[in-house]
């Protein structure tokens, strides 16, 4: 198994490099398609990398991806599981891919917030729909004996 390369963005200008020996893969059966070999062949694959020990990250890095990925983690392990190809090779390789694109994602820094102001013809519509429900609501009253 090669190296898991993940392409360049925010956040990782270089791309990253996760070496192949800190991912695990298990295999096992899978449901869906296969035919007469279903049930004989291991081709569901579970791509698992241990966030908090991995070289691959910097802290910067680490401390985004783990409190982006916070939900998926088990211990601080990332496992992604492939399963819609009927070949063991071709999981693997949507595992890999998976696994790349959701790295690549959490590592990018949150983009701040631009507070905006209120547009001038949102003003004008709050205000008519003000005056709107003020108008309605002294329609409801009885009439005073002014």
């Amino acid at each position: 198994m090669d190296d898991l390369l993940v392409m360049p963005g925010p956040g990782a200008p270089r791309g990253l490099r996760v070496p192949a020996a800190e991912l695990q893969e298990q295999f096992s059966h899978a449901s869906g398609p296969g035919g007469q070999g279903v049930n004989t062949t291991d081709s569901r694959v579970q791509l698992s990398l241990d966030l908090t020990t991995t070289s691959a990250l910097d802290d910067t890095q680490r401390a985004r991806v783990l409190a982006a990925l916070d939900a998926r983690l088990a211990a601080g392990v990332l496992t992604v599981t492939a399963a819609e190809h009927r070949s063991q090779r071709r999981n693997r390789t949507a595992a890999r891919e998976r696994l790349a694109t959701l790295l690549r994602e959490a590592v990018a820094p949150p983009v701040p917030r631009r507070p905006t102001k209120p547009t001038r013809g949102s003003k004008r519509r709050r205000l008519e729909a003000k005056k709107q429900r003020s108008v309605t609501k002294q329609q409801r009253r009885k009439p005073g004996l002014d």
